[in-house]
């Protein structure tokens, strides 16, 4: 009727107002992260699925897998080094990296390195074929509980064939000793470089304070790889650098160093636990550097169902892709 107005335009209800707040307009976009509400709804949701997937108790799950794996990779570790370089030395290259694991527990390390050196000279044939093909297999379980803990984090049940994830698993141990013999590598060959082009009295003091920024940048690229083709995503997409990898590679050297030296002058592990001492502080800072880890996964996922993303977790297209039955019975 003319001259009669609509209240309901000029009043719309509260729960349509309500509804425009939740518009997936407002959560598409890098610019949607620019709010302090974006990232409170980030942490909230960071908080609660935390405690919804149990995040600590499966990461003390996986330091159980990779406490076994632990001194096979040590054992390929070594006997790989001592193909191309006098093996008594490793342990001496190990030691620049003392600084990042507690005492007690670095030297559980430097001990299984003592054990597989004194069998004798490395020589390449069947039997260390055999025997590197086995440590590997043994050392691929504990990467194989990382991957399970990655998909229960994104919400990811495995969809790979047994050959695919054990290639991948596979490559990824491959991968993580690569880079420990290159940053051993590195080490060596550092100081005879800087001496060539003139800087050797300062070598030791840039090795000495330069391999913490190389180490975070080498832990940076190896949580890139790992996020991307570890679990089992619906809808992957690669990042060179994520929220996620970055609060992960920065809590984890913090966090190295705060209990390296809170193990060294304050908590005496050896009274406690006797003989044990040691590996209770391996298995502390095994179990703090998983749970970085999945934080650091946690948080890219909290971010991607904030942006929107195809195939985040919570969102449509995610749970109704992992859940083909409700799909259907929805339809």
């Amino acid at each position: 009727m003319a001259g009669v107005r609509d209240p309901l335009i000029d009043h719309p209800p509260l729960h349509a107002a309500a509804d425009d707040t939740t518009s997936p307009q407002i959560s598409q976009g890098p610019a949607s992260l620019r709010s302090w509400t974006a990232w409170k709804s980030i942490l909230i949701t960071l908080y609660h699925r935390t405690n919804d997937d149990r995040l600590l108790a499966v990461a003390a799950g996986t330091v159980f897998y990779g406490l076994l794996a632990l001194f096979p990779a040590t054992t390929a570790l070594v006997s790989s080094y001592a193909l191309f370089s006098d093996g008594n030395t490793i342990n001496q290259h190990l030691s620049l990296l003392a600084g990042v694991a507690p005492e007690g527990a670095f030297s559980i390390v430097q001990d299984q390195v003592g054990r597989v050196l004194a069998k004798g000279e490395v020589k390449l044939g069947a039997a260390f074929l055999f025997s590197m093909a086995l440590a590997l297999w043994s050392a691929n379980g504990g990467m194989k509980a990382i991957i399970d803990s990655l998909n229960v984090v994104y919400g990811e049940q495995e969809k790979r064939g047994f050959f695919k994830l054990n290639a991948v698993s596979l490559a990824f141990t491959l991968g993580s000793l690569a880079a420990v013999l290159a940053a051993i590598g590195l080490v060596v060959a550092a100081p005879i470089v800087l001496s060539m082009v003139g800087l050797g009295p300062i070598a030791d003091a840039l090795i000495r304070y330069g391999r913490w920024p190389a180490l975070a940048i080498l832990v940076l690229l190896g949580l890139a790889v790992l996020y991307r083709y570890g679990p089992s995503l619906t809808a992957p997409q690669w990042r060179w650098v994520s929220p996620g990898s970055i609060a992960a590679t920065l809590s984890w050297l913090a966090g190295s160093a705060v209990l390296s030296y809170y193990l060294a002058n304050f908590a005496n592990y050896d009274a406690t636990y006797g003989s044990l001492g040691a590996a209770i502080g391996l298995m502390v800072w095994m179990w703090m550097t998983t749970i970085v880890v999945l934080l650091g996964a946690q948080l890219n996922s909290a971010i991607d169902k904030q942006l929107g993303e195809p195939g985040a977790r919570g969102t449509p297209s995610s749970d109704t892709s992992q859940d083909p039955q409700s799909a259907g019975q929805h339809s």
